[in-house]
């Protein structure tokens, strides 16, 4: 039995009540009455508001499917279609003039162009090195990937190959030479670094000397003029440092010394509550908040073990440069550049409720209102930090909270009404938590317009994301047909109007410059060569942020920025008349991704089946028995991807659409179940804290959850995992 503490009618689990009590409240100047008696008003006044929204997306889910039910197949009268939908309340009308007004956004999410990572805040070591992975290395990102082949004796493996270093250099050399140009000189040319009038000097190997083609990219240097020992330049409003030091076995083979190009990588990062981790009681709440708390006050450690190697993992500093020429913002000749990644917050969305507070009613509170409070709560220790403290999230006073999972204006509305509210309480100026916005919901796709209108003065991201957003679109026209194969839907019509209105809509509203524009995420994290390749696409579109699956992605990415100025494709794309190429989009957006023609052969539905069950598996049994909510996974074919709830949203209602529409039997899937179970089980054998699920499949959790979330799945709210997760996984813990 949960000890609980009787807060002014809520009841809330002791280690959650504990931990506020005595690591959070004590540094504040907040009295605990006061914010008991305050959290229980607002968990009164806004669980009946909750109550509603959620009753409305299961009435409208309810018409949407009388409709495919009664009009079989693709969309064919595409008016008819939109009108029934305006009648459902599923579109909702968009505002005129829709601006955004945000205030006080810190310049990486309102004015500069670049990397967004999203780690589990449960896991110190990821949101860490998360945190840190503002500054990445070049030479690192390149040596360990597959971005340069192997060929020619440039392996990786081993001891450091001198031909793949040298591949490495001349790769990093060209990459400078397009970013930051020499007056008439290439990089691979110089021999020599100085600093001349606080001007760039470059010495080439014929004996003459050059400059920067733009001298006002060069910001700044550290060390001495004469022979730095970093050269700090800037493109696109992102930087990248030279590493200058011929003591290190890379800077002395190199004719200037460079031992490294460091780039601005992950300009921002969201620590997440969500999607990512696997957090069904107050325990797991409270190991969260613990990270927020010591990320935010710059106490979070981590013990590491590299190597034959134990080290502490701690928080970078920023770094300081003396200016040079193009320097802006300098202070007494010294340029300070934040030395961590912009940290978001993802809260929970508006679903799901956790046994940490039982309300006054005898349930379960809302886990996004008990985010809410309580991370904003932890908040203040970064808003209000003293000059002492190094180490701070903000420089503008502003908390930012990511809401994913929201499905409409009205659900966006009620967010920035509990933040108001949270405001009120914690004593902080209106609008200082500001609102990452995630389009992943198919009617949040359609109006979302009119959902940042509804947060205008808070909105400070918005982004696409492919994964949850198919799973909706999945769901949502369940009962039309059967859908396309999950490797078309990317081709179908929807997707790319879904992509393109995003970016139009931020736009139209006056996101630029105020916000962040994002994109989805790259999951193949060992094929970095392919991501080099593709993912420049997202910067190209309009879009100044991109997820990343790691530290190093993020760096390898980062070189997007320099290729693409994205503010000037922003600006250019605001030329045209984004409003009406808004609206020009909507029925392909509402093209619903049903195959014409059904007529697969059966090793092609054998093969999405299998490919299916072994990612629900491959995912599912590291998060039931051992909670692990985010990891690299195997596919079937061994390629490493990255897995979290929504590639699982995906593949289980994928199976379901198919059941229902007879492609597959229920044999059959159980069937593939079992085989895909037994290849998950060679595929971790190599963990030793893993349970195989076969051959006692049945009695195993993880196997029997896999299993739900396919023959229970259609009866799931939109099609959503957790619900079936969190109950498996507190069997699992006996809670």
């Amino acid at each position: 039995m949960t000890v609980r503490i009787n807060c002014f009618g809520l009841q809330v689990a002791d280690s959650l009540y504990r931990f506020i009590e005595d690591k959070v409240l004590p540094g504040l100047q907040i009295k605990s009455a006061d914010f008991w008696k305050g959290f229980a008003a607002i968990v009164k006044d806004l669980t009946p508001i909750n109550d509603a929204l959620l009753a409305k997306r299961d009435r409208i889910q309810r018409d949407l499917d009388k409709w495919h039910q009664t009009h079989p197949g693709p969309i064919k009268d595409m008016p008819a279609y939109r009108q029934y939908l305006k009648e459902i309340g599923y579109i909702d009308e968009i505002p005129a003039n829709v601006v955004a007004s945000t205030q006080n956004v810190d310049d990486e999410l309102a004015l500069q162009a670049g990397p967004q990572l999203v780690v589990p805040v449960l896991n110190a070591r990821y949101a860490l090195n998360a945190a840190n992975a503002r500054w990445g290395s070049l030479y690192d990102a390149l040596y360990g990937t597959d971005v340069l082949s192997e060929e020619d004796g440039a392996t990786k493996g081993g001891a450091f190959n001198p031909i793949r270093g040298a591949k490495v250099v001349a790769y990093a050399r060209q990459f400078l030479d397009q970013a930051a140009p020499l007056l008439k000189a290439s990089y691979s040319d110089v021999v020599a670094y100085t600093v001349v009038a606080n001007k760039l000097a470059v010495k080439l190997k014929d004996g003459s000397t050059t400059g920067l083609l733009d001298e006002k990219q060069f910001v700044g240097y550290q060390g001495d003029p004469a022979a730095p020992s970093s050269v700090l330049l800037r493109n696109n409003g992102i930087h990248i440092d030279i590493e200058i030091d011929k003591t290190k076995t890379i800077g002395a083979s190199d004719l200037a010394g460079v031992n490294d190009v460091v780039l601005e990588a992950a300009l921002s990062t969201i620590l997440d509550l969500e999607d990512s981790v696997a957090v069904v009681d107050a325990d797991d709440k409270v190991l969260a908040y613990e990270n927020w708390l010591g990320i935010l006050k710059g106490t979070l450690v981590e013990e590491v073990s590299k190597g034959g190697k134990t080290f502490t993992r701690r928080l970078n500093p920023d770094r300081q440069y003396k200016a040079g020429i193009g320097a802006v913002n300098a202070k007494d000749g010294l340029v300070t550049l934040h030395g961590r990644s912009l940290l978001f917050l993802r809260n929970v969305g508006h679903l799901m409720t956790n046994p940490a507070i039982i309300t006054s009613e005898g349930k379960e509170v809302y886990e996004g209102i008990l985010d809410a409070v309580v991370t904003v709560l932890i908040a203040l220790y970064d808003i209000n930090r003293p000059a002492a403290q190094a180490i701070g999230n903000t420089r503008k006073g502003s908390v930012y909270i990511v809401k994913p999972k929201m499905h409409s204006p009205e659900e966006v509305a009620f967010a920035s009404e509990l933040f108001s509210r949270v405001e009120k309480l914690l004593g902080l100026p209106e609008n200082t938590v500001k609102l990452g916005i995630m389009d992943e919901e198919r009617r949040m796709s359609v109006n979302i317009k009119a959902a940042i209108a509804a947060a205008g003065a808070r909105v400070a991201f918005i982004n696409t994301g492919f994964l949850d957003r198919t799973g909706d679109e999945i769901h949502t026209g369940m009962y039309g047909g059967a859908m396309v194969r999950k490797g078309k839907m990317k081709v179908g019509k929807w997707f790319n109007a879904y992509e393109r209105r995003n970016v139009l809509a931020g736009l139209d509203c006056g996101l630029r410059g105020r916000a962040q524009i994002g994109k989805g995420m790259w999951p193949a994290p060992d094929l970095m060569r392919e991501m080099v390749e593709q993912k420049i696409a997202h910067p190209q579109a309009g879009a100044n942020t991109a997820w990343v699956p790691s530290p190093t992605a993020a760096t390898l990415h980062a070189m997007h920025y320099h290729q693409v100025n994205v503010a000037k494709i922003q600006e250019d794309m605001e030329k045209k008349d984004t409003a009406a190429e808004y609206e020009s989009l909507m029925d392909d957006l509402l093209t619903v991704p049903i195959a014409l023609y059904p007529d697969w052969t059966k090793e092609e539905i054998r093969e999405a089946l299998n490919n299916n069950c072994q990612g629900i598996l491959g995912y599912v049994v590291r998060w039931i028995d051992q909670g692990v909510g985010c990891s690299k996974v195997p596919d079937i074919y061994n390629v490493g991807l990255m897995e979290d709830r929504a590639t699982l949203r995906i593949s289980s209602q994928h199976i379901v659409n198919w059941l229902l529409h007879k492609i597959v039997t229920v044999n059959e899937v159980n069937e593939a179940l079992q085989r895909m179970a037994s290849i998950v089980d060679m595929q971790n054998a190599g963990d030793p804290l893993y349970k195989p699920m076969m051959p006692n499949y049945k009695d195993s959790f993880a196997f029997q959850a896999a299993s739900d979330l396919i023959f229970k799945g259609l009866e799931q709210p939109n099609g959503y995992t957790e619900p079936l997760l969190h109950a498996w996984r507190r069997q699992v813990k006996g809670v």
